[in-house]
């Protein structure tokens, strides 16, 4: 049994834009790099039950004040901000990996589910989005008498 793999075809285009980064760095050292200070866009699951879709979205560090989240046209928009802790300074750090900054990510919701029920819950610097489906569109079973015409 094989492993499936995702490939994002936004991880190709970062990494190339970290390596023009990289080039613009070393030819103009006194050039600071804000690139990973300003612009991230948190990773998300989005999977689906019998009656609702969910999406869980990554947010370390972040409070839930700090998170908008609405529902406009059928769209699904999460923004918000997480701030680079000012408790040490910036020069004081070895590394800094995490991205820090505002966001925004926006995915388009099909017409079966019933926007005016969304729950949203934050929870150990995940975000859970509940999205319940309209009762019309959740699968229905019905049984079928079959009945003996023979006269």
């Amino acid at each position: 049994m094989s492993a499936i793999t995702r490939r994002d075809p936004f991880l190709t285009l970062a990494s190339w834009q970290e390596q023009v980064n990289r080039m613009f760095d070393s030819t103009f050292p006194g050039r600071t790099d804000n690139s990973t200070m300003t612009t991230w866009a948190p990773t998300v699951d989005i999977y689906e039950t019998e009656n609702e879709l969910v999406l869980k979205a990554d947010l370390p560090d972040m409070s839930e004040k700090d998170l908008d989240i609405r529902v406009e046209n059928n769209m699904l928009t999460i923004r918000g901000e997480r701030k680079f802790e000012q408790k040490v300074k910036q020069e004081n750090y070895l590394r800094i990996e995490r991205t820090y900054g505002s966001f925004s990510r926006s995915f388009s919701l099909p017409n079966t589910i019933s926007t005016e029920t969304i729950k949203a819950q934050y929870n150990n610097g995940v975000l859970t989005v509940e999205m319940p489906k309209r009762a019309e569109s959740k699968p229905k079973q019905v049984k079928i008498n079959v009945t003996n015409n023979h006269n």
